[in-house]
């Protein structure tokens, strides 16, 4: 079916094609990326939104030479098999496979890594500035959506690109909002004008000319100036990117093909930063995808007849679903445990707010936001506005919990520690994601977020084992108790004896939870763990994250066949620690293996080996953490489960760990 697709084997090649051509190659683009994406998971309405827009970029612009660079990249889909990639396309996201957000290491097409939002028009202007330096003028295009834009990276962006005035092409894929009729035509034949060489040549000499007209002729250039930013304000859609110095084209119907390829012939010939606006429907060409892009933004697999209705169903969202074993399909999330245990909570206590940056569904606030509108905030994809603002909550006595993925934490690690912990204030983080995830690839893997604030005053880390534990957890980051509590780690500085108000940051993974054990049910108590079993030999002790529970107890079970007892030890606080209390279990055991699922540098368990160091513990210490350094590329796609077995934390690889030290 895929006649013309199986022709391009690169841009090259879709420049000899007719427009009509395009039309059907469109077509093809969209029932092979619904087919892989059915079979592998990934993500669908996005990519189904940018297939006539990657065509035009294609055919008009000459990749690699110019380059493309897609803000989030998420939606590269048909770029990649336009670029020589429609052999590999069905490795998707697999492991060994292609990668579902462009990659440098991958193809000379792919000219700047992507995976988190907002830093399309940064890295683009840089490689223009770039070009500029060896004198190359090749032009660089910055793909960005209008929910992308919200990020204050992009605007940062813009403000330096106006300035230095470089041709960037900035292309404002906009898929939410609607456009007046007849505002729209005459902005867009306001624009089409306004791209005219012969239009831009003369507005150059006019403007020459004006400015050496003696005595007043600055005063009468400023003059035309504010005349000219009027009449914009008036007919133009938005003037901000005007004012900020560059051209406004647009809006333009982002899937009609001819009306792209005659925007971009035309942009090439401007000398100057302009922002084409192109308005585009999330998952155009599918049916389920167009009626219900959010749910259809990153899936797993399901029947492209019936859409995600007719697939795996459970309580899981789609992208948590493709982890799971089949027989395991139906029990609950990580986030579902969140999701249940904050609205619960919330339904007694009013003071809790909830935040969240653009991932209302995916940190499962969806039903608190239902249920408690007006405590429930969405601030888009603005990572470091959500913590401050957080904060500011926090300051006049509410209780914000700002729910967001591990790997985005990471963009606002100044304002956790600056405007959150700095000021002692009792903002609550709900990590999802935290450690392996599957799929996404390196970017999106959570594993710096122990070693990134264990260090951070005020500070505490918990990491919960079950749905019953992340209850308790988040009773106790909401409760007073935790502030009469002594922070061990602190006497020989001379710290206050009594705990310090301050953030709670609360990991856990992509993952099922697992059936609740008598152990989950104990008190907490700050600063040490609970056992989940004591044999009483004293061979090996397990001390784990929370999210390891499973491949901790695995091991322990294969380890007792070969004859030696592993009592478990779930650590539950990695920050404040009762170093009295843990200095002492590595008084009792052989070897004590510290097993997290994060960076080793910087993480639990170094800190754990230095203690036992400092203290002269008896025990061998033994670290099994992520090494520190970042998953390779084709190593850092399939599932959380082949991910922890590549990085040797699954059970078979914790065993024949602690079997290795027993045969020294």
């Amino acid at each position: 079916m895929n006649v013309l697709l199986q022709k391009i084997k690169s841009p090259l090649d879709l420049k000899k094609l007719t427009l009509g051509e395009c039309s059907k190659l469109a077509q093809e683009l969209r029932r092979q990326i619904v087919s892989v994406v059915a079979t592998n998971g990934g993500h669908l309405a996005s990519n189904l939104g940018v297939i006539e827009l990657s065509i035009a970029l294609h055919r008009v612009f000459n990749s690699p030479q110019d380059k493309i660079v897609w803000d989030v990249g998420h939606q590269c889909y048909a770029h990649k098999i336009l670029t020589g990639r429609l052999d590999l396309f069905s490795s998707l996201r697999r492991q060994n496979g292609i990668a579902g957000f462009p990659k440098r290491s991958e193809s000379e097409h792919d000219s700047f890594n992507t995976g988190h939002s907002s830093t399309s028009i940064s890295a683009a202007l840089g490689l223009l500035a770039a070009q500029k330096i060896k004198n190359n003028k090749d032009f660089v295009i910055a793909v960005i959506g209008d929910g992308a834009l919200t990020g204050g990276l992009a605007y940062e962006a813009l403000s330096h690109a106006g300035h230095l005035g470089l041709p960037l092409i900035v292309i404002l894929n906009d898929n939410k909002m609607s456009i007046s009729r007849n505002v729209g035509g005459l902005s867009k034949y306001l624009s089409r004008l306004s791209m005219k060489e012969k239009y831009q040549t003369f507005r150059r000499h006019f403007d020459s000319m004006a400015k050496k007209i003696p005595v007043f002729g600055g005063a009468f250039f400023n003059l035309v100036v504010r005349l000219k930013r009027a009449v914009k304000a008036v007919f133009y859609f938005d003037n901000f990117f005007v004012d900020l110095g560059f051209e406004y084209v647009g809006p333009i119907n982002g899937h009609n093909i001819q009306a792209l390829i005659n925007v971009f012939t035309d942009v090439k010939k401007l000398n100057r930063p302009v922002v084409i606006h192109i308005n585009t429907r999330k998952g155009k060409g599918y049916g389920y995808a167009e009626d219900d892009p959010d749910s259809y933004h990153g899936v797993a697999s399901f029947s492209v007849d019936s859409g995600l209705n007719g697939s795996l169903s459970g309580s899981l969202s789609g992208s948590e679903r493709q982890d799971l074993p089949k027989n395991q399909i139906n029990k609950k999330s990580f986030t579902d445990a969140f999701s249940a245990c904050i609205t619960d909570i919330a339904e007694k206590d009013k003071r809790i707010i909830a935040i969240t940056a653009a991932m209302q569904t995916g940190t499962g606030l969806k039903t608190f936001a239902g249920k408690f509108r007006d405590r429930f905030f969405d601030v888009g994809i603005a990572e470091e506005h959500a913590v401050t603002f957080a904060a500011g909550l926090a300051a006049e006595g509410l209780r914000p919990v700002v729910a967001v993925y591990s790997t985005f934490i990471q963009r606002a690690v100044d304002q956790v520690i600056h405007d959150c912990a700095l000021q002692k204030l009792p903002v609550i983080f709900a990590l999802d994601r935290a450690g392996f995830v599957g799929a996404d690839g390196e970017t999106h893997q959570g594993l710096f977020d122990i070693s990134l604030f264990r260090s951070t005053p005020n500070m505490t880390i918990m990491a919960p084992a079950s749905e019953n534990e992340m209850r308790k957890m988040l009773n106790f980051s909401l409760t007073e108790t935790q502030r009469r509590n002594i922070p061990l780690e602190c006497r020989e500085h001379g710290e206050e004896t009594k705990r310090k108000s301050g953030p709670v940051l609360i990991r856990y993974p992509k993952a099922h939870c697992p059936q609740e054990i008598e152990a989950f049910s104990a008190p907490l108590e700050t600063g040490r763990g609970v056992f989940i079993n004591k044999s009483g030999k004293k061979d090996v002790c397990l001390a784990f994250t929370g999210s390891l529970f499973k491949e901790a107890a695995e091991a322990a079970v294969i380890l007792k066949e070969k004859g030696i007892e592993a009592d478990l030890y779930n650590l539950r606080f990695l920050k404040p620690v009762d170093e009295d209390y843990l200095t002492g279990i590595m008084n009792e055991y052989k070897l004590i293996c510290f097993i997290e699922e994060g960076i080793r540098e910087g993480g639990f368990g170094e800190y754990a080996s230095a203690l036992a160091l400092r203290y002269k513990c008896s025990a061998q210490v033994l670290v099994m953490a992520a090494e520190n350094c970042f998953i390779e590329e084709d190593k850092a796609l399939g599932t959380r489960e082949e991910l922890l077995s590549i990085n040797r934390l699954d059970s078979l690889s914790i065993t024949d760990r602690i079997m290795a030290c027993f045969m020294v």
